[in-house]
């Protein structure tokens, strides 16, 4: 991992240099990732509204016949989740802050549940691996808030990142939406520290779910080099449409 972790250094290096970003850019680049994290977050959980159907419902409001309401409900719910990521950035992740986000991006969807920890044990269907007891959440969750907010001196900022995904996604503090949440967590972490939004492209979903499975199990090196791999692409196209709109 170390040789990719250099190249993920080097391109953020030459990054740094175009910073602090032009208001235009800044501007382009929101738009750009509202649009591919909403769409490829929900498609990994089974959405089915493609890229484009994604955007017009978001920024159009047009209803896409054949997909469901809760689908529209779910690329809504999303981008107003993702809007508001930017204003935790230069701040700790707070309890309030995460229960916020999931009542942004469920209430249209459960506003019973909407903004609140689950309430019964679940199960996460195609895996054996059973989440801790629904009492256990609080608890659980104020540890990870803790580690999401300190850093670890002999971890890399992006292993890190990946481990506290890892670490969310094991506690599953949601009746729903765990996934979507996680990863909009996830996003805030490497983008604090200088890195892009994790975008995982809906053809890599069974490696991630691998890797997630293999994580609930102790073995967090699958999704370490998923995570890596899929920010070391971003972060290339992020250069390349950085330099396009300098010009």
């Amino acid at each position: 991992m170390e040789a990719i972790l250099n190249k993920l250094s080097s391109l953020k290096s030459a990054l740094d240099g175009y910073r602090p970003f032009s208001e235009h850019v800044v501007k382009q680049l929101k738009a750009y990732y509202r649009i591919g994290l909403t769409y490829t977050s929900n498609a990994i959980e089974g959405n089915t509204l493609t890229e484009s159907e994604t955007k017009v419902v978001i920024e159009d409001g047009i209803t896409i016949g054949g997909k469901s309401l809760r689908e529209h409900n779910e690329a809504i719910g999303h981008a107003k989740a993702y809007d508001h990521i930017y204003s935790l950035l230069d701040k700790p992740v707070s309890e309030e802050n995460i229960l916020f986000l999931h009542k942004l991006f469920f209430e249209k969807i459960d506003s019973e549940n909407a903004g609140t920890y689950r309430k019964k044990n679940v199960i996460i269907t195609g895996t054996d691996y059973l989440p801790p007891d629904y009492k256990k959440v609080p608890e659980l969750m104020k540890k990870y808030i803790g580690n999401l907010n300190r850093g670890v001196k002999d971890k890399h900022p992006l292993e890190q990142a990946s481990d506290l995904h890892a670490e969310f996604e094991s506690i599953h503090p949601f009746t729903d939406g765990n996934g979507r949440i996680g990863r909009l967590l996830l996003s805030i972490f490497t983008m604090k520290n200088g890195y892009c939004p994790v975008i995982i492209p809906p053809i890599r979903r069974a490696e991630y779910i691998t890797a997630m499975r293999k994580s609930n199990k102790g073995d967090l090196n699958a999704l370490r080099a998923l995570v890596l791999s899929i920010i070391y692409e971003e972060m290339k196209s992020l250069k390349k449409v950085v330099e396009s709109l300098r010009r």
